[in-house]
């Protein structure tokens, strides 16, 4: 469901840009046009070599207006008419910013028709390619393509209306699956399994237990929730307020990384890890080099690890340990018997508390492994899991699927977004933290995500590293 939302709000971009291009062809075609000429002729300087080249590099600034004044979002319930006032916010601002260039870089350019037709131009094509957009969107809302499966918990008025609503609008992308009088985590559970998407819950102030059970149980499944603002004290920095059947409802977003914000992430990680890949190449040679003549193959340890909303992937990693002590499904009967040891290890000899483990003086490490991980070489090869999605440049730790199992509810916050090679608690204290501090800073970090932060952590992490505190991941 989210991704077909952000697929949507994506295809803004590129169809804005189309259409910024196209009006200020049709307003060239329109001002050479035979009719127009013979109004009035042309007696500015502007052939169409340079003007093409001109129009390509001005729509692209256009979209950086765009952005400023909010015309990108992936909330699904935005209105029509919103967007659109948007839009023309926009484009007046971008007919504004020529005039302005125009004016003060005295251009020899005698063409107000030209600029005033482009604007023109520009409010109507954005506007009917966004309205087409909107209207093969609720195409898709019809074919039951893309709904977010919905339950709705409360016996009131304001429940009913919202249900009612729902149904008769099928157009705002809802499917009601199941509504309850109350919190019932049974039910829930048998519908998260049907793929449950969002709840609204109504009337929370006369129900505060249900609803804080409620908000655990989203939090913990990666469900969206939302319930009806009738004066409910709010719990979470991130809000998101909107209207249904005229009635305010209110969303609890379990993070800022949603719409334009995981899209710029993820554009922000291919770029990254590309350039980190290429930067870091020679230690990638030397390092292959070097463990396949110190203990042979595999180079690459493949370890299992839980990712963004429950997905397992292969977090791979330089080998650092003797064959016979790597667990995993990678090594077979081997694995199995590794897995033992390492248990054994673990009892008595782990410095952390909680669902994590870290082994003092590590007997299973080779010793060119015991190099590479005091300075994290052994996690270069993770910048290829984030060329891939499944990982980030900056985010939670990843953690093996027994360690995620011994969470408790609240820790489960941290699997919301991707994790990182690196983070703000890896930044932070990195593995002299205990877990508890550890989630705490996740969970900070994934409510109040910014472009800004994860450079700040990216800065600060190759210091962190060279002071040998532990490994990042």
């Amino acid at each position: 469901m989210k991704r077909f939302e952000l697929t949507f709000a994506f295809l803004e971009l590129p169809l804005d840009y189309l259409m910024l291009v196209l009006a200020g062809f049709s307003a060239y075609s329109l001002r050479f046009a035979k009719i127009t000429m013979a109004i009035r002729p042309v007696i500015f300087n502007l052939p169409w070599e340079k003007f093409w080249p001109l129009l390509l590099a001005v729509s692209l600034g256009w979209l950086a207006i765009f952005a400023i004044c909010g015309a990108y979002s992936a909330d699904p319930n935005r209105k029509l008419t919103k967007e659109l006032g948007r839009v023309f916010t926009a484009c007046a601002m971008g007919f504004a910013a020529i005039t302005i260039y125009v004016f003060f870089t005295l251009q020899k350019f005698d063409s107000r028709f030209l600029v005033l037709a482009g604007w023109a131009l520009a409010v109507i094509y954005v506007s009917f390619a966004r309205i087409i957009l909107r209207l093969i969107k609720i195409w898709f809302y019809k074919m039951e393509f893309g709904l977010r499966k919905t339950l709705i918990i409360g016996e009131d008025k304001v429940a009913q209306e919202i249900i009612d609503s729902l149904k008769n609008q099928p157009h705002l992308g809802y499917k009601i699956i199941a509504s309850l009088k109350s919190f019932d985590e049974t039910k829930l559970a048998e519908l998260q399994k049907q793929g449950l998407n969002e709840i609204i819950f109504t009337n929370p102030k006369n129900h505060e237990e249900d609803a804080i059970k409620t908000i655990d149980f989203a939090n913990e499944n990666h469900i969206t929730f939302k319930y009806s603002a009738d004066l409910f004290a709010t719990i979470s920095s991130n809000m998101s307020v909107t209207t249904i059947a005229g009635i305010p409802v209110v969303e609890l977003r379990r993070t800022r990384l949603d719409g334009w914000g995981r899209i710029l992430k993820r554009g922000f990680d291919i770029v990254g890890s590309i350039f980190f890949i290429i930067l870091f190449s020679p230690f990638l040679l030397l390092s292959t080099i070097v463990i396949l003549f110190e203990t042979g193959r595999p180079i690459i340890y493949k370890n299992e690890r839980v990712g963004q909303e429950g997905a397992k992937f292969f977090a791979y990693k330089f080998r650092s340990m003797y064959q016979k002590y790597c667990t995993g499904s990678q090594f077979g009967k081997t694995g199995d018997q590794a897995l033992e040891i390492e248990k054994k290890l673990i009892e008595e000899k782990s410095e952390k508390q909680g669902p994590v483990y870290k082994i003092k003086n590590d007997p299973r490490i080779t010793p060119f492994g015991r190099f590479i991980r005091q300075f994290s070489i052994d996690e270069i090869p993770q910048f290829f899991n984030v060329l891939k999605g499944e990982m980030s440049l900056v985010g939670p730790r990843p953690h093996q699927a027994r360690e995620v199992s011994q969470y408790e509810k609240w820790h489960k916050a941290v699997l919301n977004i991707k994790p990182g090679i690196t983070g703000l608690s890896q930044i932070s204290g990195r593995s002299d933290l205990s877990f508890d501090e550890e989630a705490r800073l996740d969970i900070f970090y994934i409510e109040h995500w910014s472009f800004f932060i994860d450079l700040i952590i990216l800065l600060k992490t190759p210091f962190v590293v060279v002071q040998k505190t532990g490994s990042i991941v």
